[in-house]
């Protein structure tokens, strides 16, 4: 690729997991009221499309410090038990909103490590929520998990549950970038785990895995890139480190030995390269996945979506999130729950939904979510000229004229395709469609770089 595009296009960037961005929500949450009838009217008007659960369980063993996710880092074990319960009277609570047993079309655990809890403590977490719900059919239900304490009764537990998909956080094999942000598991550990899996029936694995990372070059991605494909997992993100250190001060220890921003993208490009040769498919920013695996059926098919899970095969309209800092999303507003552990755990015991902020969408806000998520899950969008949401798009059209003359876009009559080759910038594509950030640029550093 081009060094100097990478360089041009370089600049800090939102994931764009939603829109408008979190930075960009009113500071003026809804109300309680409010949301709850969002969350009523939103279930009514899609009773039959079933919706997602997101659980964030942020509790782990040690700091992981390349980490931008919201943790508490303990070995006391005893939190266990009153974290689920809570969990399990914010999802009662939730379900007297709906007033019926919801038709639950996605369930994943994350985290912090979800396999920090004992398989008792998730099976009587997911057996009761079950119980309060519907599995359809095509009901899909997934778990991250930390090769270390992740072990066959973990499996077991939630194999017999229904889930059939699990991502093991692997971000880089080789030891001294492990040893640099203390993520420290073996290869042997890895592949032990993935071979369990699969012995016990699990049908799709993820691997993460991260570019940009302390002490990475060519060789050490080379080698994680064979390890990675000797072990053949279903799907690969293999995403961009996010370095962000004055949200997460431990990332400041090792910024000395960060590669530089052409390196960074050299290694993408590497790894890219070397995937694709090895029979997995780009199926969207950052993504990979076999022909086999749902994901790139669902992208070849149009029906990729993409939530604050990432992406999907599942475009519900409504997404509960559980849990300490999980962000729920009604389609026409999202609700983001108090953060801290023991602040999220006394608003729930006193009966209170813990959502602390919000934002309610406006018409402008769904259009451009409708066109930003079209460009990240299908890499083109279209409209009508003599929609009432046209002028707003015109806009972003005159910003991406640049990046249709650098050939990473091609821009037709109310449409826009973005090429293949493309695909890297897809996030800088986002930003030219983001009327909030365009009205309100922002003063200080808010996100990562987009490249």
């Amino acid at each position: 690729m081009n060094k100097s595009l990478i360089r041009k296009y370089n600049v800090p960037g939102p994931r764009y997991t939603s829109y408008p961005t979190v930075p960009y929500w009113d500071e003026t949450p809804p109300t309680e009221a409010q949301w709850k009838a969002k969350v009523s009217a939103t279930y009514k008007k899609s009773r039959q499309d079933g919706l997602s659960i997101y659980i964030h369980l942020p509790y782990c063993e040690s700091l992981c410090t390349y980490c931008g996710c919201n943790t508490r880092i303990t070995v006391n074990h005893a939190v266990e038990e009153p974290y689920i319960n809570t969990l399990l009277k914010e999802w009662e609570m939730y379900v007297s909103i709906l007033g019926e047993a919801p038709l639950i079309k996605e369930i994943h655990l994350g985290g912090g490590t979800p396999t920090f809890f004992s398989p008792a403590n998730l099976k009587k977490l997911i057996t009761t929520i079950i119980q309060s719900g519907k599995l359809g059919s095509e009901t899909e239900m997934s778990f991250e998990a930390h090769p270390n304490n992740t072990t066959p009764e973990h499996m077991r537990a939630l194999y017999e549950l229904g889930f059939r998909r699990l991502s093991l956080g692997i971000q880089d094999f080789d030891p001294d970038v492990q040893k640099t942000v203390n993520r420290i598991q073996s290869y042997d550990k890895v592949k032990e785990v993935t071979e369990q899996a699969r012995a016990i029936g699990y049908t799709s694995i993820n691997f993460d895995l991260i570019y940009g990372l302390p002490r990475q070059t060519s060789q050490t991605v080379s080698d994680t890139i064979a390890k990675t494909i000797r072990l053949q997992p279903d799907r690969i993100a293999f995403y961009s480190y996010a370095h962000v250190p004055w949200m997460k001060p431990a990332q400041k220890k090792f910024e000395e030995f960060l590669p530089t921003n052409e390196l960074k993208r050299s290694l993408y490009e590497l790894g890219k390269d070397l995937l694709e040769e090895n029979g997995y498919y780009e199926i969207g920013m950052d993504h990979f996945a076999l022909k086999t695996d749902s994901l790139y059926v669902a992208s070849q098919e149009g029906r990729l979506h993409r939530n604050f899970m990432g992406y999907s095969t599942h475009a519900t309209r409504l997404l509960i999130g559980l849990g300490a800092s999980s962000i729920s999303d009604t389609w026409t507003a999202f609700g983001q729950n108090i953060k801290s552990v023991e602040a999220y755990m006394k608003k729930v015991d006193e009966g209170r939904l813990p959502v602390y902020r919000g934002h309610l969408l406006n018409e402008e806000d769904l259009t451009v979510r409708e066109h930003i998520l079209n460009i990240m899950c299908r890499s083109r969008t279209r409209w009508k000229q003599e929609a009432k949401d046209a002028q707003v798009l015109n806009l972003a059209m005159g910003r991406l004229r640049e990046m249709a003359d650098d050939r990473i876009l091609r821009l037709e009559d109310n449409s826009i395709k973005v090429y293949d080759h493309g695909k890297p910038f897809i996030r800088n594509v986002c930003m030219a469609l983001d009327a909030r950030m365009w009205r309100k640029k922002p003063e200080t550093t808010l996100f990562s770089s987009t490249i």
